[in-house]
């Protein structure tokens, strides 16, 4: 048996204790380039003044400043190996931090998401997320274990799209490594339709070309009617389906592992764990924040859902009319991010909506 050549969430827990044929490495402020005992050597950097006492080695650059309209990169890493631990912690508002991961050369990001919403944060505030794969910590931390194999290249960058300096603090652990063969890439796409057209579906990812496995959805919702309004049927378009998918749920709480509302206790009830989770309810509070926002994640870590040449997503946007015997065609918010592993070529995405499109009013 040979050994393994990484571990991670594809592994579990019970192959930790086996040797594997990796080096592990990590990217901070303090160690651009993730090389092997690079690490803390920084002598110029944000910290400079406040270790003036103590000199090199001491918190020198513990972060980095991003102008308004600047673009930092993170990370710019040769391989083959594996991104396996990114955290975040970044100033300002999170929705106009756009997150960017390009692998093996393409000029296509593979991974393109306000830095919030990959975070399952889309409404700029904080809530504490149990995932497996995406924790938020006190006060703004965001942490991600999705695995990430790359053979060529990995390069992350982080574009600042708000009016002043703001300042991004990261690290990235990864393990140089070989990488399998049927190790696929990993993607991550956003899309905000605000207000949906009465009577139209949302459709959360479509264009996906060749094969792979649908891992994930964060949905960031927003109602702007009175109601209840998670009736919608989530639906998978696989492998040329037409008109009527493969996969077909039975409303939009029960995707995202609830029941009836999301009620205990009549209100809405909070929740988050491994798999699914709602970890936000943002209600009215009797002033400016007039309506009421949801934020619902479902990772398919231990059901992916598996195509061989397209996959399109949607979602219905549903409720129900006065006295629930008929349904009602809803007009709300809907920010959707999804996650999904295929192999290259990533075909080009929809144009990220501009910062007025992007900003939570």
């Amino acid at each position: 048996m040979t050994n393994p050549t990484w571990n991670g969430l594809g592994v579990g827990l019970g192959n930790l204790s086996r040797l594997a044929d990796a080096r592990t490495r990590s990217i901070t402020a303090e160690n651009r380039t993730g090389a092997k005992g690079a690490g803390g050597m920084a002598t110029e950097g944000v910290g400079a003044d406040a270790a003036r006492d103590l000199g090199r080695g001491w918190k020198i650059s513990p972060c980095d400043h991003v102008e308004a309209g600047a673009t930092l990169t993170i990370a710019d890493i040769a391989g083959p190996g594996v991104l396996q631990h990114v955290w975040l912690t970044l100033t300002g508002p999170w929705r106009f931090w756009i997150l960017r991961v390009y692998w093996d050369g393409q000029e296509q990001p593979s991974i393109e998401v306000p830095a919030g919403d990959f975070f399952c944060s889309g409404w700029g505030e904080y809530a504490q997320v149990n995932a497996l794969p995406v924790n938020v910590n006190p006060g703004s931390a965001f942490n991600c274990y999705w695995e990430m194999p790359f053979r060529g290249r990995c390069r992350v960058t982080l574009e600042n799209l708000s009016d002043e300096r703001q300042t991004a603090f990261y690290q990235l652990d990864y393990a140089e490594c070989e990488v399998p063969d049927d190790a696929a890439y990993f993607h991550a796409q956003f899309r905000r339709t605000n207000p949906l057209p009465k009577g139209e579906v949302f459709t959360l990812l479509d264009g996906v070309r060749g094969r792979g496995q649908y891992v994930g959805t964060y949905l960031a919702w927003g109602v702007h009617e009175a109601g209840w309004w998670g009736e919608g049927e989530f639906k998978f378009y696989l492998d040329g389906d037409g008109e009527y998918p493969t996969l077909c749920g039975t409303g939009t709480e029960d995707y995202f592992g609830g029941s009836y509302n999301f009620e205990a206790n009549g209100q809405y009830t909070e929740f988050s764990a491994p798999f699914l989770g709602m970890p936000q309810v943002l209600r009215p509070n009797g002033l400016y924040r007039s309506q009421q926002r949801f934020g619902l994640y479902r990772f398919h870590v231990m059901d992916p859902i598996r195509f061989a040449e397209d996959l399109r997503v949607t979602v219905q946007c549903l409720g129900w009319r006065l006295g629930a015997t008929r349904y009602l065609l809803r007009k709300d918010d809907l920010a959707a991010t999804t996650f999904w592993y295929q192999a290259l070529p990533t075909a080009p995405f929809p144009m990220l909506p501009d910062r007025d499109e992007l900003e939570v009013i």
